[in-house]
């Protein structure tokens, strides 16, 4: 009984440790500011990415019947001094998983650089603008989900 509530107990908190490390390079609660208020505009190209569509699905012919939405997942490798250029997610929400290496957003939406490590998740929600560089010395590899509306969509994130 007292091995099974310490394994109880191990289990939790790791599982607690991990929830925190999965959301973790968010922007600190005291730095959110309004859209616009935060960081501002910079690279407007993208330099030293690499972005292949892993996977995607029309959602006009699943269930959820989205007329006009693709549900896909991406894989993004920035290469060190590698950026990926300003833009918005007004119309596309998404999410990103950073599976290797460490990357720094600038947000609209945040008074200071955000830096995401591996293990860390990012959800891009309407109200977001912005971009990334990696100030790293290695690859960074990038996972991102998103719904895209406009088939001719080109940007990065």
């Amino acid at each position: 009984m007292i091995m099974n509530t310490v394994k109880t107990a191990a289990l939790a908190a790791a599982l607690s440790l991990g929830a925190t490390a999965a959301f973790a390079g968010g922007c600190p609660a005291d730095k959110v500011v309004a859209s616009g208020k935060g960081q501002q505009p910079g690279a407007t190209m993208p330099q030293g990415v690499t972005d292949m569509v892993i996977a995607s699905t029309d959602l006009a012919k699943e269930p959820a019947n989205i007329k006009g939405r693709q549900f896909r997942l991406r894989r993004l490798e920035v290469q060190p001094g590698g950026v990926v250029p300003w833009h918005s997610h007004g119309d596309r929400p998404a999410i990103i998983y950073i599976v290797s290496g460490e990357i720094v957003e600038y947000a609209s939406t945040c008074a200071v650089p955000i830096v995401h490590k591996a293990g860390d998740s990012t959800p891009e929600r309407s109200a977001t603008s912005h971009w990334w560089k990696n100030l790293g010395t290695t690859p960074v590899v990038l996972l991102s989900a998103d719904l895209l509306h406009d088939a001719k969509d080109e940007h990065m994130m």
